[in-house]
């Protein structure tokens, strides 16, 4: 018996989901449908162990192709499955449990598997008929659920720390150890509180990682100060989201632009870097800036609604993106960060940045 979570549940659901709806909607950035923007679904595929499965239309009937075998399935048979699947995974409530019924209909076409084979970069692959263009280019996709918990769009690690220098400030081994105990529920606020309260000023000097810091220079030289003054402002107030964390610095504008044509210097060096994440770039791995074969994202919305994202539509993806992320914190002990530390006579403190979907 298959058993899985909502998010690996929810791969299925979107499967059936958008084969029985026959088209694609795109998303705007608040998560509604453009009406306007509509695409017609010629073929989808999908990789498992067991092969690569193509779905495809004879009008009300749904062509399942395994290698050699054709079964034809009506589509009002997908849609049945697709509301009745939903239902249970508004119902669930355990980490992981199974669907019967559901399993059942997947074994029917000889798919046992909840999840995309693993070495495949999307979740799964959609031709579109495009008809601004004329065209039907095949676009791959991964899938990110709403009915489970939010998912993460950059992991926290060693590699996303920023290290700060403290400035203006002397302390002695015993004020370090004091700060350092700080153990409230907000300690990494709270211990920055602390230093500004005893005169010191900190100054971001790098990241971490040398990778990751290149990474950020190869899609935008100004991007590790950037960030530094984002996560500095995050665990310096109570404001979280992206959007607004952006917004605060580019009134603040710390790396002193020429804003007296309002060109938007902060939030379109930040949608860069969130879609470069979406599409690939790793902090521990070169970033190239070669997008990998995922060049969006399939949201299922809590009401079983699923929009599309895509590169394709690059605004939208990015305005998705900026619009929908916050920081967060991370394990400061599995992280090694949020202490104050010494080093040449130096004393440094790191602060952690990991992403999240609202």
């Amino acid at each position: 018996m298959i058993t899985g979570n909502k998010g690996e549940w929810s791969e299925v659901y979107t499967l059936l989901k958008i084969i029985s709806d026959k088209q694609l909607f795109a998303g705007d950035s608040n998560l509604n449908k453009i009406e306007t923007l509509i695409f017609p679904i010629i073929k989808v595929l999908r990789d498992e162990t067991n092969g690569t499965f193509e779905f495809s239309y004879d009008n009300d009937l749904v062509i399942v192709k395994n290698g050699e075998k054709e079964i034809r399935i009506s589509v009002l048979e997908f849609q049945k499955q697709a509301y009745f699947l939903l239902t249970k995974l508004k119902e669930k409530t355990n980490a992981t449990f199974s669907i019967p019924e559901i399993e059942s209909f997947i074994n029917s076409f000889d798919s046992h598997s909840l999840k995309a084979k693993s070495t495949v970069k999307s979740d799964i692959r959609i031709v579109i008929h495009d008809q601004r263009t004329n065209t039907n280019p095949e676009l791959g996709f991964s899938i990110k659920s709403q009915l489970g918990g939010a998912s993460t769009l950059l992991n926290a690690g060693k590699t996303t720390n920023f290290i700060f220098k403290i400035n203006n400030l002397t302390l002695t081994k015993n004020q370090i150890l004091e700060i350092n105990e700080i153990d409230t529920r907000s300690k990494i606020k709270d211990r920055i509180g602390k230093i500004t309260e005893l005169g010191g000023k900190l100054e971001f000097q790098k990241t971490e990682s040398s990778v990751f810091g290149n990474n950020l220079i190869l899609i935008d030289s100004a991007l590790p100060k950037i960030i530094a003054e984002s996560l500095h402002l995050f665990f310096t107030s109570t404001i979280s989201t992206v959007l607004e964390l952006t917004s605060k610095i580019s009134i603040t504008n710390p790396l002193g632009y020429n804003l007296e044509a309002n060109h938007p210097f902060y939030s379109y060096k930040i949608k860069r870097f969130l879609t470069d994440i979406a599409l690939g770039m790793m902090p521990s791995k070169v970033w190239t800036g070669e997008l990998d074969a995922t060049g969006g994202y399939l949201v299922v919305k809590e009401d079983g609604e699923v929009l599309c994202y895509h590169i394709y539509n690059r605004n939208e993806f990015e305005d998705y993106l900026f619009t929908n992320t916050k920081l967060e914190t991370a394990s400061s002990t599995r992280h090694e960060f949020g202490k104050i530390y010494e080093e040449n006579g130096q004393i440094y403190f790191k602060l952690n940045l990991q992403i999240r979907f609202k």
